[in-house]
């Protein structure tokens, strides 16, 4: 037999291993359906009985199947000799594997019974699968070892593959991983370019079409006040420096930035989740001068805030914490015209998802900011803390009318 052509991208490691649930969720041009697509080639191969069943809500033909996807993918990964390709199904050339395509909506509790066999369903589309389908597929794939395998770009949080899979208690057995453009190493040109035209245009369409964010109210987006473009710092800019540290799944970030009038310019960042303190400086050294400048940072963490001064960094502070810190910070920023270079990529993501709180019953935006997509800003507010400070220390100066002692005189 022929040897197969396998090139694996990152973010599938996690979903070559064995689970019972395994989900992939994100935006456009990830390549999510292509990775899974060549999953259920390998997995084929590996077993010549394998039995596998692709799902949707609604299939009224094979040419809505993923079909035509792992058609391509037996040609591109050389396994041509594995696999007889019929009209409506795929089967093994050496057992009696077979690859089903099937639409849940025609199903019956009878009629799925048909799929009690199979050794993997791969749910595609999983977002308009509807409650009742779930209830129907989950208890039907019962085989000892098998799995269920989803792959969706997100629509609503109450969406029922969401609830099942990203809500409050998952079930057990299950690997569920986030993918996105910046995943997938072969993001074709012209993807690209529809990619940042949404970024630039409209910052909620690029939440949802290509970071896979549900979608949301634009009235819940804390900055409106924001573009992207190229620039070149001044001589004699004043750089302002802010740090906020991670922990296991949040990233140690610092942000570089300098105030010109009413505009507010970011220009470096660094960023990375699971940094050690003993990585830190080497990260921080990654944003030109940083070294130079006072950096202001989370007062959360003052061992890594004294490991920093003795590694590099003698002018790094703590940040100064209030009651309305926080508010105050955002709204500060929120009077500035900001200006992101492009490089700055989570900057550019958390300035489009930050959002204010919405009341679950009636949608309405609530006064209260979300404590998440805000490592950044975080960051962006201890940059600007003494700017901020000093421009509420100016006390408005009052101009009083004094009248005349007598009537002015016409003429």
């Amino acid at each position: 037999m022929s040897e197969l052509i396998l090139d694996t991208p990152r973010w599938m490691l996690p979903m070559l291993q064995p689970a019972r649930y395994k989900g992939a969720w994100g935006g456009r041009g990830s390549g999510k359906s292509h990775g899974v697509a060549e999953m259920v080639i390998e997995a084929h191969v590996m077993d010549q009985k394998r039995r596998t069943v692709c799902v949707r809500e609604v299939q009224k033909s094979l040419n809505q199947s993923v079909k035509r996807l792992l058609e391509t993918k037996i040609q591109s990964m050389n396994a041509g000799a594995y696999f007889d390709v019929q009209e409506s199904c795929i089967k093994s050339v050496n057992g009696d594997g077979i690859i089903l395509f099937q639409g849940m909506q025609n199903h019956t509790a009878d009629s799925i019974k048909s799929l009690e066999g199979m050794d993997c369903a791969w749910v595609e589309e999983a977002q308009s699968m509807s409650q009742r389908s779930l209830d129907l597929l989950r208890p039907t794939i019962r085989k000892p070892g098998s799995e269920l395998w989803f792959t969706w770009n997100p629509g609503e949080s109450t969406d029922p593959v969401d609830v099942l899979l990203r809500g409050e208690n998952p079930p057990p057995n299950a690997v569920v991983i986030p993918v996105n453009f910046v995943d997938n190493p072969w993001f074709p040109d012209v993807l690209r370019e529809e990619m940042e035209y949404d970024k630039r245009r409209d910052p909620d369409k690029y939440a949802h079409v290509w970071l896979g964010e549900y979608v949301r109210n634009s009235e819940a987006r804390v900055f409106k006040n924001w573009s992207i473009e190229e620039f070149e710092a001044p001589s004699g800019a004043v750089f302002r420096l802010g740090a906020d540290w991670g922990f296991s799944v949040d990233p140690t970030t610092l942000i570089r930035c300098h105030i010109d009038g009413r505009r507010l310019y970011i220009g470096h960042e660094a960023y990375m989740v699971g940094c050690e303190i003993t990585d830190t400086p080497a990260l921080f050294m990654t944003v030109p001068e940083s070294e130079k400048w006072p950096i202001t940072a989370d007062s959360a963490r003052p061992e890594t805030i004294s490991h920093m001064r003795k590694n590099g960094f003698p002018k790094i502070m703590p940040a100064v914490k209030g009651p309305k810190s926080l508010e105050e910070g955002v709204e500060w920023l929120k009077s500035f015209d900001i200006i992101v270079h492009p490089r700055c990529i989570h900057t550019i993501d958390e300035l489009t998802l930050y959002s204010y709180k919405t009341d679950p019953l009636t949608g309405k935006v609530l006064p209260v900011l979300e404590d998440k997509k805000n490592h950044v800003i975080d960051a962006l507010r201890y940059a600007c803390e003494g700017a901020r400070r000093a421009a509420a220390q100016v006390a408005p100066v009052s101009v009083q009318m004094i009248p005349p002692s007598r009537p002015l005189a016409r003429r």
